[in-house]
């Protein structure tokens, strides 16, 4: 059994390593740009997680999901990973982090 502390523990080190995946044309890892929509940790250790694309036809859509899927599978407690390419809602730059937004230079 999987105690919320455990979860919590688990959610964060997903975020840590959803901050090193990069879209090769945008120097802001995935998780600023707001591109994470849900990290959902179950009980048995698989991972639910939505994410989407700056664009529904970025060129490195499958490069970028399989590398999510690598580093998430990666973290301790872990089991499995089902990662959810989601086109709502539409990804549009308010979804940013203050840091990614200082780093391409829009605020």
């Amino acid at each position: 059994m999987m105690t919320a502390e455990e979860k919590t523990k688990i959610e964060e080190r997903i975020v840590d390593v959803l901050r090193t995946v990069y879209d090769p044309e945008i120097p802001v890892n995935i998780y600023d740009l707001g591109l994470i929509y849900k990290v959902d940790v179950k009980e048995t250790g698989e991972v639910d997680i939505d994410m989407t694309f700056t664009s529904p036809t970025c060129p490195a859509a499958d490069f970028i999901l399989e590398d999510v899927r690598q580093k998430v599978e990666t973290v301790e407690g872990v089991k499995a990973s089902n990662i959810n390419f989601v086109m709502e809602p539409i990804w549009d730059q308010s979804m940013m982090s203050e840091e990614a937004r200082v780093e391409l230079g829009l605020d």
